[in-house]
């Protein structure tokens, strides 16, 4: 009788140690958040098994003895959710039973303009249309030292100061407490992260100023489709620059013109405007979009050759030529 009742004893205190051990996070030193919806009317094994696959709880069997001890089969909230591995099971647990999620995961996607972002946070209603694209104008964002003050009057008017300088990223942000001006200096302030700071020797080293790099790697962004063909235009718009030659960039006249698609009219093409590159030489006066590293990268960086055209054919593919002889028969045949 007494073997039996310490038998017992023993896997009594193995499972609570089992039990204690399975609600525990899944990893306590992995912050990364991770954004899934529980759809209304999912039951408890489907919300257990969905967090399981998602690798958010250590053990389903744990935490559905969990939500049966405390009552909450009938509490669990359907909606969009933040969850990391560093979380208990009662930290999930409490996040789904009050259906209150702190966090919303955004994503700037490479190549967006100020104009582009302000127009998605309002999709997600975070803020009303024209609030971040305003307050990209008007704000103070002097604490950022890198931000081109002494170009501010040469910018056209979309984007203002900070056009280029939003670093394109996934941000996680709290609905209830979003203003614009902080949004927009979270993403300044990874843009001096991921930028300034890491690249700062390497546009030391290249004899251009930061703001030049920005303003390539804006072009280079919206001109090229992979990232093998960065390096490899950013070289020729490079030479081209350098020879005082014009750029003859399509994209920035789409900018200017706010025109994303569609046919360019010759009206469009003598835009009298410093953004129009089909008329004037040099850099644009400011960076027409958020350039992904791989761009800043390739602006930095760029691949010496013998080109100096390049053009992307209707069937996607880029041809680069010597002249520009060879550069027409080239538009000749793959832009027909």
């Amino acid at each position: 009788m007494r073997k039996f009742f310490l038998i017992l004893v023993f896997a009594a205190i193995g499972s609570y140690f089992w039990y204690t051990h399975a609600l525990g996070p899944v990893n306590k030193v992995d912050a990364k958040r991770e954004q899934i919806t529980i759809e209304k009317g999912m039951s408890v094994e489907s919300i257990t098994q969905l967090l399981a696959e998602k690798n958010m709880i250590r053990s389903p069997t744990a935490f559905k003895l969990s939500i049966a001890f405390n009552g909450l089969g009938s509490n669990l909230q359907a909606g969009t959710f933040i969850f990391d591995q560093s979380m208990n099971a009662s930290e999930v647990l409490d996040l789904l039973a009050t259906g209150k999620s702190k966090e919303i995961r955004i994503t700037i996607p490479e190549g967006f303009t100020v104009k582009d972002i302000d127009a998605l946070l309002a999709e997600e209603k975070l803020s009303q249309p024209g609030d971040v694209l305003d307050c990209a104008r008007v704000c103070d964002f002097s604490s950022f030292d890198f931000l081109p003050f002494e170009k501010r009057e040469e910018f056209a008017e979309r984007g203002g100061l900070l056009e280029g300088y939003l670093f394109a990223d996934t941000y996680y942000v709290e609905p209830s407490n979003f203003v614009s001006k902080f949004f927009l200096e979270r993403m300044l302030g990874e843009f001096r992260t991921q930028v300034v700071h890491s690249f700062h020797r390497d546009i030391e080293a290249s004899n251009r100023s930061l703001h030049e790099i920005i303003t390539m790697a804006a072009l280079i962004e919206k001109e090229t489709r992979t990232n093998d063909e960065r390096a490899m235009v950013s070289g020729i718009l490079w030479k081209r620059f350098d020879e005082g030659m014009g750029l003859g960039v399509d994209a920035t006249v789409r900018y200017i013109q706010d025109k994303k698609t569609g046919v360019l009219t010759t009206m469009d093409l003598n835009t009298n405007s410093p953004y129009n590159l089909r008329k004037f030489a040099g850099l644009t006066p400011g960076p027409i979009a958020s350039a992904g590293l791989q761009s800043i990268k390739a602006a930095l960086f760029p691949k010496a050759s013998q080109y100096w055209y390049y053009m992307h054919g209707w069937d996607g593919v880029i041809r680069y030529a010597k002249t520009n002889e060879e550069h027409n028969i080239n538009k000749y045949k793959y832009l027909r």
